[in-house]
């Protein structure tokens, strides 16, 4: 039996969904549980925790304004940079990720997950997307050094398994391939 059935892989989970954030964690679950599957076929196990940042918020703004970290922000901070890999799921308003998760971001600081293999899940509202989405929101990750697998997993109001089976199925597919992705990256970076 290989050592990756002994030793779990973490992983971190960012839903960063404001206000009513359940389509946003709904599309962090679905994705979460896409690389679990991807871990497990290739036999390794995973260990996952999901942080969701709206609860982070006044703990976010009393950092921004004093400077101070909560003990739940700085669990939320030491879960990222202790795990594996990093799945961040965010909605997209207005062409740029959620308040709290340019938030978060600024809290992790400089490098910090300098080579984490992560997985980048925008939850929008429309169908339509600004040409540059991605390039946005890959930016506002680039100061923390984070390596990001290239599909970038995007799903739109008509994208929920109570829809069409044609969205439904686009979104699924785009979900497992950016998975396998993760999971193999996280495979690589851990040896």
């Amino acid at each position: 039996m290989s050592t990756a059935a002994w030793s779990p892989v973490s992983l971190a989970v960012l839903s960063a969904g404001v206000g009513h954030p359940r389509p946003t964690r709904l599309l962090a679950d679905w994705v979460a549980e896409a690389v679990c599957r991807s871990l497990a076929a290739g036999g390794a196990r995973a260990e996952v925790e999901v942080l969701e940042l709206h609860r982070l918020a006044a703990d976010l703004a009393q950092h921004s304004a004093q400077g101070r970290a909560s003990l739940d922000l700085r669990e939320a901070v030491a879960a990222v940079v202790a795990a594996d890999g990093l799945v961040v799921a965010t909605p997209v308003l207005a062409a740029s990720p959620s308040e709290v998760f340019d938030s978060f971001l600024a809290v992790l600081g400089d490098g910090v997950l300098a080579g984490m293999p992560m997985l980048l899940a925008l939850d929008s509202g429309s169908r339509w997307q600004p040409p540059d989405i991605t390039q946005v929101i890959r930016g506002r990750l680039t100061g923390v050094h984070a390596d990001p697998v290239p599909t970038v997993v995007v799903a739109g109001p008509a994208d929920g398994p109570a829809t069409g089976r044609g969205d439904a199925a686009r979104l699924r597919a785009c979900i497992d391939q950016a998975a396998a992705e993760l999971a193999a990256a996280m495979r690589s970076h851990r040896r």
